[in-house]
């Protein structure tokens, strides 16, 4: 009799843990094991349209391309401010390897900068977008 007891107190659980590992695969959200087509990169920096549309397509966002010109309007401030401050302030590599600029300095071409070759460039760099940003934000203050 206890052996019985035993058997269906096993079963029991077993359905209610195969139940919540069905739950957790179910709300998982689904990741791309694929990685970045190389026409998705541009050579110049950054990203091409395709490049874009495939994040969009495995991560769901929607990436817009970099403000190559003067950042007159209060959205471009805030975006390029935004870029140079966020990659520049603390550079995740280095910016030239073999003599060559890596594709972190020429994303700053991407938006219209100059390649930074040194850690002080980059440097100069997050200033600039510090800078950017607090336009951006006096102009609010003012419009508000």
């Amino acid at each position: 009799m206890a052996t019985a007891k035993r058997s269906a107190v096993k079963k029991i659980v077993m359905k209610k843990s195969a139940v919540k590992s069905s739950m957790a695969k179910k709300s998982a959200p689904k990741k791309s094991t694929r990685s970045m087509p190389a026409a998705g990169k541009d050579p110049k920096g950054g990203l091409t349209a395709a490049g874009r549309a495939f994040y969009r397509k495995t991560e769901g966002a929607n990436l817009k391309p970099g403000v190559k010109g003067r950042a007159d309007t209060p959205e471009k401030m805030k975006r390029k401010g935004s870029f140079l401050t966020r990659h520049f302030t603390h550079p995740r590599g280095p910016m030239v390897k073999d003599g060559r600029p890596t594709r972190l300095a020429l994303s700053a071409q991407a938006w219209g900068e100059a390649v930074p070759k040194t850690d002080a460039a980059a440097k100069r760099l997050a200033a600039k977008g510090r800078k950017l940003l607090e336009e951006y934000h006096s102009a609010q203050e003012k419009k508000g």
